[in-house]
Parts: C-alpha cells; structure tokens; sequence
C-alpha cells in the first residue's frame, strides 16, 4: 500500500491555512522555479563585461578613487593628522622591534611600517586599522628563518652576509603569503578567516606570546643561546636561557629593569589619567630616546657590554626579486602566514565598521593585504598585518579615514631618509623591553580559560589544543594541526544524534521535548520525531535506528485506526509519523538513502510519513536525490508540525474528538 497515498487527499482538502502542504504553499505563494543552468552559462553571467560593470569593477578594486575625492578637510583632516602623527611614533619603536622579532635588521622593520601603509591606503576598505609590522606575524616569520638551513646560521660567515640570507629569505617568505593571499581573493575566499574560531585565536596568539617572551628573555639577559629547529624548539630554548642565567651581563640586566619599570609605570599613568589626557603619553618613543640619548653618552656598548642596534642605513631600499629556490619549503609557513595575517586584519576590520556604521569588503581586504605583503616583499618587507594597538590609537583619536595612515607613512619617509641612523646605539635590550610589555594584552586572554570552562568546554579543548600543539610543534604546523582540531570538534558535536519525540502542549499549538516538558502530551496515533543536527554518514545509522524504535513503540501503543460510518474499521494507515527536519540543514547521500529506507519498511507496515518543515535547501537536495516525489510527494511535505497534525486531523487519521481534546 503506498503511503503517499493514503496520506494525500490534496484533492478534497478545504483551504485551511492549519492544513496547508508544500504543494498547495507552492500555489498560494507562487513559488519561483528555478532553471538549472550549466557551469559554462554560470561563468557567462558572472563574467559578462559592459562599460558599467568595468568601471564598477575598478572603483571597486581602488576604493582609493571612491572615497578620495568625497574626503572633508573641514570634518576629517584635524583628527587624521592627529592620529597619523600619533600612529606613526608608534611604528618607529614597534618597527625595530618587530625587526628582531623577525629575525632580520632593525632598518627592514622600518621599511615594514612605511611601503605596505602606502599599498594599503590604496587598496584597503577599513578606514581605521593600522597597516605594518605586527608582533604575532614577526616571531612567525624569525621562527622560519630559525628553522632554515642558512649559510650564516652554520658559521663561517660574517654577520652581514649572515643578517642579508635571513633578509631574503624574509622577503620570499613574505611575497609567498601575498600571492596566496591574492589568489585566495581570487578564489573569493574572503571567508578564510572563518576558520579561526575566537578560542583557536585565543590558544594560538597566546602561545605566540609565550614564543615572543622566551625569544627575548636572552636580549634581556644577554645570554648566548642555540638555535633549535623543529619540534619543542622554543622549549630547548628556554632551557638555553635557564642554564645560562650565570653567565648573565649585569649592565643588560639593570638597562632591562629601568626600561621596565619606565614602560610599565608610564602605561599605569596612562591608564590613570586616561580621562586628562588628550591623547596617550607615547612611553616606547620616550624609552627609546632616554635610551639611545644614555647609552651614547655612557658608550653602554663598549663600558658594559650592552648588545646595541647597530648600524641604521638611511635611505629606501631599491624593489629587488629575491630568489624563489626556497619556495617548496616555505608554502605551508606562506599559507599559515597568509590565514592568520588576514584573520587579524578582517576581524578588526569588522569591528571598527560595525562600530562606525560602514561596512568592509572582505575579498578586497585580501587583495590589499596580498599586495601589502607581495609587492612589498620586493622592498626587503617581511610579512605584516593589522596592529591592534596601533588600530586603537588611531581610531580613540579622532582618525576617520586612511589619510591618517598616510600622514604615518610620510612621518615614516622622514625617518628613514633622515634620522634613522640615529638609533644605531639603542640597546636591543630596550626593544626586548618594550615587546615583552605590549604583549599584557595578550596575555589577558588566558582570563577566557575559566569563562569556557563554565560556557562550553569543547571550545575549551579548542583553546588548550591550540596551545600546546603552537608550542610543542612551532607556529606554523602547530596552526594546521590546531584548525584540523577544531574541524575534527565540529565534527565530534554533530554526529552524536540529538533527536526528540515531541508532544503538543495543551491549549496551544506549539510541539516540545516530551522529556523536558511534563505537560506535553503525544497525540495518539501520531509520533512526532524531531530532529536537531545535519544528518550525514557520522550520525545516519543512530538517528535512524531511533526513529525505527519510536514507530515500533508507536504501533505497540498509540495506533490509532479509522472508523467509518457505521462503526466498522476501514482500510487506513495503522499510524502517522511526522519527521520534523527544521533542523537539518542537510543530508548527504548516505543519509537520504537511509530515509527512503525507512519510508519504505513504514509502506509495509501501513504507517504513514509526513515531512514538516524542511528548510529550502533540504527540501532541493531531497529532489535532486529522487526522494521528492518518487518516495514522497509534495502533498506530503508540510511547512510546520501543526499543519502536519492538521492534514491528520482533516483525512481523518485522527478521531476528531481526540484532536480536539488535545489541541
């Protein structure tokens, strides 16, 4: 007997809006039927060209252009100067140390604060974050380097020629990411950074700091460590430093307290007397002056043996192709290089347009960021990415547009062509001193591990996995194995089957969780089966086996037969079971193969199968997968539960009387 058929009785059914099906929706609403169209028909819309669309597509990809020559001198320019000049201090001390981070010269952090900001003026959407070195990206990128095999790192060379082979390979390294950040745009994979949970971001950028802090700790000391490659790297390392502290220079020593302690007191002022203050002391461009200023006067360097920056060449660096006979070696430092700079940059992005009332185009944001690192890698860049503090600056300050960003670059350009040589006797101990303190904002997260605790302690797991693999297995590797995790969570969430039998609650027509609520009373002859999950081949067989056993326990003990006129039993279904799927957002083959399945061993059994409010998308995979109308015709599909129990009610599946005690 077909169960589509003694479910249907479309034909003489009243208009009632309680009892509509999808079918007589579809009439009602006019449903739009879409043409299935080719691949070859998709790319000819996507990609058909007018005068319009080119210009549309250029002001796009330039939004320079856009909003250029709308830009208010009278409302923006007083805050963007402002913030420009405050930002572009920032990046002087930040750039040196960044530099060492990245295990390059001090002066390629400078060109990193000024050629991307250039680029990004140009091609980026946000009008407030802060383009240029960023510490998480660095010690990335010094980590790589620390793990090549380079002339200089095995000795025999001099220091130059060690400090130009871990330039270039910065450089390659650098333009790797960008191009696959601009064939990421291309791919129009603006949501990559989707992949970055908040507790992935968490674990990673803190097990970033904790790589930052023991990469400086022998700076601060002046201790002579080893450099270890691969696998629990920065562990030997903090072992190097332990063993080491003996041999300690007690002129670095007392330069890092007193640094110290000026950094962290002049940010506890700041904090203090945020409210009086028109805009925040720079304490690292003050710090860095007092200590280039006291270490020429004293010759720290030759009296103490203070470690110095040494020599700051003036000028721009020359565009210059790296060699690419590293490539293979650097792709998945590129990609995860390329993820997480990204990521960094479209979150804060995010943030300040939803707070301003503007909106950011994340693939734009790809490309600008890909020439950012692209074409600034043949500056001698390495690989840059949005500053949070910086960003926070230059927004609290009044900046409204990228104009502040260039003011930065142009403060920058006088630096370099001028006064960079300048710092050729700050003490790199100062540097160590002013990372390790703008690294408490990092630190801070680790505030989360007891919130996620209480919250949801898979993203817990997320968090602590994150950690420990980014330390014990480096930041590059430790990143993919972190994501494959989350992923794998994602997985382990939706393949326990989370399903209900719901009843009606009295008076109302609202279904819920027999379990949960005490008041909810199953209707008889109906078994209202929901589900809560995508259904797919991880989770097909429990879901299924559960609604097996509902409507075997349903036939035992609530089937309800039809009477006719006269009292005798008519030919009907011995039971009606309601599938509600407005919680699947899909099934995959397997799982609608086990579903026709079922519909089939119901057929036998004289049971009919109502579908009630499958989303859109489900409803055109069950078509395209035969199930509609081949097991299941439309008049059997039916926008909620409560028409579902009406169609019941109406072809007389149900007693009136009973349905009318119940609802």
């Amino acid at each position: 007997m077909d169960s589509n058929s003694l479910c249907q009785g479309e034909a003489a059914e009243p208009l009632n809006s309680l009892s509509l099906s999808e079918a007589r929706l579809d009439i009602l609403g006019h449903r739009v039927r879409e043409e299935p169209r080719s691949v070859l028909d998709k790319l000819k819309s996507e990609r058909w060209c007018s005068g319009p669309r080119l210009k549309s597509c250029f002001f796009s990809c330039v939004p320079l252009l856009s909003w250029l020559p709308r830009y208010s001198l009278k409302e923006c320019a007083m805050g963007d100067l402002i913030s420009g000049i405050s930002v572009g201090i920032m990046h002087l001390p930040q750039g040196l140390a960044n530099a060492m981070l990245a295990s390059v010269p001090p002066v390629f952090g400078l060109y990193s604060s000024f050629y991307p900001i250039l680029i990004y003026v140009i091609f980026g959407t946000s009008r407030h974050i802060s383009v240029g070195t960023f510490a998480i990206l660095a010690i990335m990128v010094g980590t790589v380097i620390g793990d090549m095999e380079l002339p200089g790192n095995r000795g025999g060379k001099s220091e130059s020629d060690t400090d130009m082979a871990r330039a270039a390979v910065a450089a390659q390294l650098t333009i790797m990411c960008g191009l696959i950040q601009i064939v990421l745009c291309m791919l129009r994979c603006g949501g990559v950074c989707r992949w970055l949970s908040r507790p992935l971001v968490g674990g990673y950028t803190t097990a970033a700091a904790i790589h930052v802090t023991i990469h400086q700790l022998p700076l601060m000391a002046a201790i002579s460590t080893h450099r270890h490659a691969g696998a629990f790297a920065v562990f030997w390392m903090l072992g190097d430093v332990l063993s080491g502290l003996d041999k300690a220079s007690s002129g670095t020593l007392i330069v890092s307290a007193v640094s110290m302690v000026t950094l962290v007191g002049g940010k506890v002022l700041n904090s203090y007397f945020r409210k009086q203050l028109p805009m925040p002391v720079p304490w690292e461009l003050v710090l860095v002056i007092l200590a280039t200023v006291l270490s020429w006067q004293l010759d720290l360097s030759g009296n103490y043996r203070v470690q110095i920056v040494g020599t700051v060449p003036t000028g721009l660096s020359a565009p210059s192709l790296p060699p690419l006979s590293l490539s293979q070696d650097l792709l998945l430092p590129a990609f995860a290089l390329a993820v997480v700079g990204f990521g960094f940059t479209a979150s804060l992005g995010t943030m300040f347009a939803l707070k301003h009332g503007y909106t950011i185009d994340s693939n734009q944001e790809l490309l600008a960021m890909g020439l950012c690192n692209s074409i600034g890698g043949l500056f001698q860049c390495f690989a840059v990415s949005t500053s949070m503090s910086r960003s926070m600056v230059q927004e609290s300050i009044g900046g409204k547009t990228q104009m502040s960003a260039l003011v930065s670059a142009l403060l920058m350009l006088v630096i370099l062509l001028k006064i960079g040589a300048l710092f050729e006797q700050l003490p790199k101990a100062v540097l160590a001193v002013i990372i390790l303190v703008n690294l408490q904002g990092i630190f801070a997260q680790v505030k989360d591990v007891p919130v996620l605790w209480s919250s949801d302690r898979i993203d817990l797991c997320v968090w602590v996995v994150t950690l420990l693999c980014a330390l014990a297995l480096n930041l590059d590797v430790g990143l993919g194995v972190a994501m494959l995790f989350s992923l794998l969570t994602i997985v382990f969430r939706t393949q326990h089957s989370r399903s209900a039998v719901l009843g009606v609650i009295p008076g109302t027509d609202c279904y819920r969780d027999l379990k949960l609520f005490s008041e909810a009373r199953q209707i008889p002859g109906v078994t209202i089966f929901s589900f809560s999950n995508p259904i797919y081949y991880a989770n097909s067989d429990p879901y299924f086996s559960s609604v097996k056993e509902v409507i075997q326990r349903g036939l035992e003990g609530h089937a309800c037969p039809t009477e006719g006129p006269a009292g005798q039993q008519t030919e009907g279904p011995r039971h009606c079971v309601i599938l509600e799927f407005s919680g699947v957002s899909f099934m995959d083959s397997v799982a609608v193969n086990k579903l026709r399945t079922v519909m089939k061993d119901c057929e036998e059994q004289a049971v009919c199968v109502l579908l009630a409010a499958c989303p859109d998308g489900l409803l055109s995979q069950l078509q395209r997968e035969g199930l509609v109308p081949m097991c299941v015709s439309r008049s059997s599909l039916f926008p909620s539960v409560h028409h579902a129990v009406q169609h019941c009610q109406h072809t007389q599946l149900l007693p009136v009387e009973v349905a009318a005690s119940e609802v």
